[in-house]
């Protein structure tokens, strides 16, 4: 098994392409997929047999494997364990786009779904994978209620819920 992740975490570049490129026509049709198929629609700049021998390689390592004989391949559960793992990692955020997203999502007079919008869509945009927040309901009472002023004709307005959520809103 240590061996198999050493093996795995030295794939290449274009090992890494032609194995997520699998994936994504697997989670997208349910069928295999096969060599011409991977070169044809993703317009990898490969020959249908060069990406049969990356093909073999990625069997070898136990990501993919063939349903019978002359099928496409499609990704084992490790395969997909290390997608979902390793592919799917997004690296650090540069301090520009760290500031960038915390200004979308700190902008004064809105509501807690517009926040939740706002960071769902950069989650979104930089993992380029679907995203999803589900947050309280919204219909509960408040336990804590409290104006502090801030300057002339505006407040901050603080809430608490019965379930503890805390929202802040200047007035």
């Amino acid at each position: 098994m240590e061996e198999r992740a050493t093996a795995i975490a030295a794939l290449n570049e274009r090992s890494r392409d032609i194995f997520r490129n699998i994936v994504d026509a697997y989670v997208e049709t349910g069928e295999p997929v096969g060599s011409r198929t991977l070169s044809k629609r993703f317009g990898l700049p490969l020959s249908p047999a060069s990406i049969r021998n990356v093909m073999a390689d990625l069997e070898e390592l136990g990501l993919i494997y063939a349903p019978h004989t002359s099928a496409g391949r499609l990704p084992t559960e490790a395969g997909l364990r290390m997608y979902v793992s390793g592919l799917l990692e997004v690296g650090r955020l540069a301090p520009e786009e760290r500031d960038a997203i915390e200004a979308r999502c700190a902008a004064q007079g809105r509501s807690v779904e517009q926040t939740l919008s706002e960071a769902i869509g950069a989650l979104s945009g930089l993992s380029r994978c679907a995203s999803l927040v589900v947050a309280p309901k919204s219909d509960t009472g408040f336990r804590h209620l409290e104006f502090v002023p801030v300057g002339a004709g505006r407040a901050l307005v603080v809430m608490v819920t019965e379930q503890g959520l805390v929202e802040n809103r200047i007035i």
